[in-house]
């Protein structure tokens, strides 16, 4: 069956041409013009030689070029590669020949790592000075055509870490895309035209793309952009602008919740708020609410399930701690070791299944297997169902850090570490953090003789990793704990209490 995400958003225009679609500072789109943006963007990449199923790369930050260029690329029949601005040369290098994307476009402030990442990995690189997007496209005439891509072609591909080596692509095809998107506006957001919806997450991930950019799009709301999060710049435009919906992570809520000032923001329109990432605590949430008189639904999901899989319902009772329910068209389960269903109340990993599931991993067939059996997403996530159905995360199977909202691959940082030249040994890990939910540290043992410090190895990490990636904390040990078969056990690595020196 025929199905193009950008028919969403496009259906919309013809609905509420007029109407405000994307709004940034001074930066005002309506749907009309939005649309035939995107028409002449994908004039611009046909002209450029994109065919239906070619990766195209996007290195911007929250800003109306990204949701033009975005629309653009699926609707001449391109998959979108998303990919974060804080990101480094090798980083840019391996998202682009992993992909196979020959094209990327990105934000001038990252202009160097994108180009010296694109060189490496021989593509093309078109660098977006701020505000110059309509220049580009003045000169392509808007081509109405709409790729003719089926439903379970792949739309985006959104690079994730797992357990093992380097991160891997998640196919998510226009059907978990689209559906998703319909799914978090009809039943969560309750998102509608007259809405408007503050985009402070990353739209280059995908909790920011389908639960704020998609849902806001299919629905005739305004979406308005924030290109970095920061508490004050927030809640300002929570003010301004009338926000109804706010969709965030734990620390946003708590960063805004511990402002100072904070009182002096009223925030009459905002009526519904989403949260994921993480597990939000329970006095921020009530906190929040309480100062705002709006309602927080947790939820959950992963970039493999588009990414929602797991929400508390405005119209249901809501369970704080809880993830709520499975949502519509989505089955979610609990299993031990054995891969039997375990009894509510009991611990085990939790499974997912339903049109959310991703296709696969990009070109990793057996990773795909392992990850996705017999119709069932195994998440990595320990958790637990209650006797009402309600789901709760326990802890994390995998080794993923999660700071601020964004994904850590301790491997990813260790073998940055292992090619400093004093390092023997490194074994990075998580450790809770008040600011960030998670924090991350590394134990490392220098070889005889070397007098690196903590900061000379911090330094060489910022150096080649995105600047959320470093460890803050790095302490030296005489040896790391190993296991019979060598194997270092990270369990029995302790973080200090507090930084060293």
């Amino acid at each position: 069956m025929g199905l193009n995400l950008a028919g969403a958003m496009i259906f919309a225009a013809g609905r509420h041409g007029d109407e405000l679609a994307v709004r940034l500072d001074d930066v005002e789109l309506t749907y009309s013009e939005l649309e035939e943006m995107t028409a002449q963007g994908a004039a611009m990449l046909r002209d450029s030689g994109v065919k239906p199923g070619d990766r195209v790369g996007l290195m911007l930050p929250n800003v109306p070029a990204f949701v033009v260029l975005y629309h653009a690329i699926l609707r001449a029949g391109g998959v979108v590669v998303p990919m974060n601005v804080l990101l480094k040369r090798r980083e840019v290098a391996y998202y682009l020949g992993d992909s196979g994307a020959e094209l990327l476009f990105a934000f001038d402030e990252v202009r160097e790592d994108a180009k010296a990442g694109a060189a490496e990995a021989g593509a093309e690189v078109r660098i977006l000075e701020r505000g110059g997007l309509p220049d580009w496209l003045a000169p392509f005439e808007a081509d109405s055509t709409v790729a003719d891509t089926e439903a379970e072609d792949t739309a985006v591909i959104l690079y994730t870490s797992g357990t093992t080596g380097q991160p891997k692509g998640a196919e998510l095809t226009h059907a978990n895309l689209d559906g998703n998107a319909d799914v978090v506006a009809r039943t969560m957001t309750t998102v509608g035209h007259g809405d408007v919806v503050l985009g402070a997450l990353p739209l280059f991930h995908s909790f920011g793309q389908t639960a704020a950019m998609n849902a806001s799009l299919r629905s005739g709301a305004c979406l308005a952009l924030l290109p970095r999060f920061d508490p004050e710049r927030a809640l300002e435009t929570m003010r301004s602008l009338d926000i109804t919906v706010f969709l965030g992570v734990p620390t946003m809520y708590t960063a805004m919740l511990n402002l100072p000032g904070r009182e002096d923001y009223q925030l009459p329109s905002l009526r519904t708020c989403i949260s994921g990432g993480q597990s939000i605590p329970v006095e921020v949430l009530h906190g929040f609410e309480d100062a705002f008189g709006c309602m927080i639904l947790e939820g959950y999901g992963l970039s493999e399930t588009s990414p929602v899989a797991c929400q508390n319902q405005p119209d249901r009772e809501r369970k704080p701690g809880s993830i709520g329910l499975p949502i519509e068209g989505t089955d979610m389960k609990i299993v031990g070791e054995d891969g039997d269903q375990v009894p509510d109340d009991e611990v085990g990993e939790i499974l997912i299944k339903g049109p959310n599931v991703m296709k696969g991993y990009w070109r990793k067939p057996d990773a795909t297997e392992e990850t996705i059996r017999d119709g069932w997403l195994h998440s990595g996530d320990l958790g637990r169902r209650d006797s009402d159905g309600y789901y709760y995360v326990v802890d994390r199977k995998k080794e993923m850090i999660i700071r601020g909202g964004y994904n850590v691959y301790p491997r990813e940082v260790e073998e940055v570490l292992y090619e400093h030249p004093d390092v023997a040994e490194a074994a990075v890990i998580g450790f809770p953090d008040d600011t960030h939910g998670e924090e991350i540290g590394a134990a490392v043992v220098l070889k005889g003789g070397s007098e690196a410090s903590a900061e000379d190895l911090q330094a060489h990490v910022k150096g080649q990793l995105a600047a959320y990636k470093y460890p803050r904390r790095i302490w030296f040990m005489e040896e790391l704990p190993k296991g019979p078969t060598g194997k270092i056990l990270k369990r029995e690595i302790n973080s200090p209490k507090s930084p060293p020196g």
